[in-house]
């Protein structure tokens, strides 16, 4: 229970249908205080449904697995994910292994994401999904027993697999965030609110009176609160002035350090320096085209369609398939990012959160995994997630940006 309405909710219908719910908080890295709050917004809304309440102290994992992942990308030149990797390492690695090892069965979180169970048939391929639960309904055991059913059919010999769609709300759809899951972490997974749309949520959140029904949601990353990205990394990374160039190798102006920029940025302060140097009194925004941290330099295109924006394929790294039978011929070494083996796969594919997803096409042999794009997609970063989904919504898997 993270002390918004979403987590809220999620422990409202799992309570209405009759699990024995436990709400937890988990303190992580927090720079402005507003950890606290949260706290005790979580608590009070425990009370309010009268279910026991606890609080998981991660701060020292936290800082380690995905404070440092991040600082260390800009470092490097990457644009790491931290939502990423805090569901990776924190959500679904130490919050669920410590539940687990307490005697839950399940953990359940607020994320918009719906989960569903594939059925096997004698051919090794996927029949229809079926939907794991109806929340809807709310009566009172229905959903706890079709998720028990789930999980118990899963220790067969025969069980189906567990997948992830995107969820109702598309505004709201969290799944880029989880590609990293697997089957043994699925199988401990509960998503109740992925089957509603968010003003649905604060709808039932105002009917039951929870105090978080009519909180704001949370923006930006989450460690950092109001403090800005920027200045969190000034106190990390130590600022050296470098230069800006255009695609033609133009020294337009200078820079703090291409550590703080990202792929796609705008407003970098040089938006009018063609009305400087060349006497045109309107320019085209200029972008972050690619930046170097060796030579210390950032390299800026004119134009937000301008061709230097684009690619048409991208190598991969970490690559991960929630249903290990998707590529068909899978083995763990591709799962290792290993090479060996040859294969390719059509699917959609998003390089940033909220992408309209694209078509794509995964093809790994001897040298890699690569993902070529059908159309070249714009401000596509290196250490940012591809994530890769069926027409149908489902959430296949994804990699890490090379």
């Amino acid at each position: 229970m993270s002390g918004g309405v979403d987590s809220s909710v999620a422990a409202l219908l799992l309570r209405d249908a009759g699990y024995d719910v436990t709400g937890v908080f988990m303190r992580c890295y927090n720079l402005d205080g507003c950890a606290e709050r949260d706290a005790t917004d979580a608590r009070r809304v425990a009370a309010h449904l009268n279910i026991p309440f606890y609080v998981f102290n991660f701060e020292k994992e936290y800082k380690q697995r995905v404070v440092e992942y991040m600082v260390e990308g800009y470092k490097r030149g990457i644009t790491p994910n931290p939502d990423v990797m805090c569901n990776k390492e924190i959500k679904f690695g130490l919050f669920l292994e410590k539940a687990l090892s307490l005697g839950a069965d399940y953990v359940a979180t607020g994320h918009y994401v719906k989960l569903r169970r594939h059925s096997l048939s004698r051919t090794g391929r996927s029949s229809a999904p079926a939907a794991e639960a109806d929340l809807r309904s709310r009566s009172r055991g229905s959903f706890g027993d079709q998720a028990r059913e789930s999980s118990e059919s899963f220790s067969q010999e025969n069980a189906g697999l567990l997948n992830l769609f995107e969820a109702k709300d598309k505004n709201k759809d969290q799944s880029y965030f989880l590609w990293t899951l697997v089957q043994d972490q699925l199988k401990h997974c509960l998503f109740p609110i992925g089957d509603y749309l968010k003003s649905e949520v604060r709808e039932m959140a105002r009917r039951a009176g929870l105090p978080t029904a009519e909180k704001k949601d949370s923006q930006g990353i989450c460690f950092l609160g109001k403090v800005s990205l920027r200045d969190f990394l000034k106190k990390r990374i130590p600022a050296e002035k470098g230069k800006v160039l255009t695609t033609a190798g133009e020294k337009v102006g200078e820079h703090d350090g291409a550590g703080f920029y990202t792929i796609g940025q705008r407003h970098i302060g040089i938006s009018n320096y063609k009305s400087r140097i060349g006497g045109r009194h309107e320019t085209k925004p200029h972008y972050v085209a690619a930046k170097d941290v060796k030579t210390n330099t950032v390299v800026v295109a004119e134009g937000s369609d301008n061709p230097a924006l684009y690619k048409g394929e991208v190598d991969l790294a970490h690559v991960s398939f929630i249903n290990p039978d998707f590529p068909g011929t899978i083995c763990p070494s591709i799962l290792l990012g290993i090479s060996g083996a040859n294969w390719r796969k059509d699917v959609l594919v998003r390089v940033r959160y909220r992408q309209p997803p694209a078509e794509a096409r995964i093809m790994s042999n001897e040298s890699g995994i690569k993902l070529t794009f059908k159309e070249p997609q714009k401000f596509v970063a290196p250490g940012q997630s591809a994530v890769f989904y069926s027409e149908e919504g489902e959430l296949l898997g994804g990699g890490v940006i090379i």
